[in-house]
C-alpha cells in the first residue's frame, strides 16, 4: 500500500508569486506601486480612512471593494472610542504583513501551517504628543512581536520562516527605517 503525498495548503498561491518574480525580473518597471489612502475627519478625534485604488503592474487596480478603517482614541483620553488608535492600526499592519510573510514563506517550503497568532505590544510615554516633555519621543520606544506557531515544523524551521517573513516585509521596513514624508496643505 502507498502512501500519497501530503498536500501543504497554507492557502498561498506560491506558484503565482513566483511567476510575478520572474516577469519583475524581466520587467522591472512593472514593479512600480502607488499605494493610496483618504482620511476624513468626522467628529472630535474620531477618523474614517478607506483605501480603494492603487497603481501598479503600469496600470490602475481597483480593490474587489473599498475598505474603511474608524480610527480615534480611548475614553481615557476625552474621546468617543470608536475605533482603533492610529499607532494600533500601525501595529496591525506590521502583525498583518509578517504575518502573510509567514503563511506565504512556509507555503514555498512546503510546511504546513495548523495556526499562526502574532502578538504585537509597543510602549509609548504620551507625555511627548502631550507636550508635557518636549524630550520624550511622541512614538513608540519599541515594539514587540512574539509568534505562537504550530507547524509541522522544527522549531528551528518555524524561527527560519519568520526571519525570511521579517526580511520580506514592507511593514517591517517601514518601521524599521526612516522614510520621508512630504506634508502639504492645499
Amino acid at each position: 500500500m502507498s502512501e500519497s503525498p501530503t498536500v501543504i495548503d497554507n492557502g498561498v498561491n506560491v506558484e503565482a508569486l513566483l511567476g510575478a518574480r520572474q516577469a519583475l525580473t524581466e520587467m522591472p518597471e512593472a514593479g512600480q506601486f502607488k499605494w493610496r489612502a483618504t482620511c476624513s475627519w468626522v467628529n472630535g478625534t474620531h477618523s474614517r480612512s478607506s483605501v480603494e485604488s492603487f497603481f501598479g503592474l503600469g496600470e490602475e487596480q481597483k480593490h474587489r471593494a473599498e475598505y474603511t478603517f474608524d480610527a480615534d482614541h480611548p475614553a481615557c483620553f476625552a474621546s468617543e472610542d470608536k475605533g482603533a488608535t492610529p499607532v494600533e492600526i500601525v501595529l496591525v499592519a506590521l502583525a498583518s504583513c509578517l504575518t502573510a510573510g509567514v503563511a506565504a514563506v512556509a507555503q514555498n517550503r512546503e510546511i504546513q501551517l495548523r495556526s499562526v497568532k502574532a502578538i504585537l505590544e509597543a510602549g509609548m510615554d504620551i507625555q511627548g504628543i502631550l507636550g508635557v516633555d518636549p524630550d520624550v519621543r511622541n512614538g513608540f520606544d519599541g515594539i514587540k512581536v512574539k509568534y505562537e506557531i504550530d507547524a509541522d515544523a522544527s522549531a528551528e524551521d518555524i524561527e527560519a520562516i519568520v526571519a525570511q517573513s521579517q526580511k520580506r516585509s514592507a511593514v517591517f521596513d517601514i518601521v524599521t527605517n526612516p522614510t520621508n514624508v512630504t506634508v502639504e496643505v492645499n
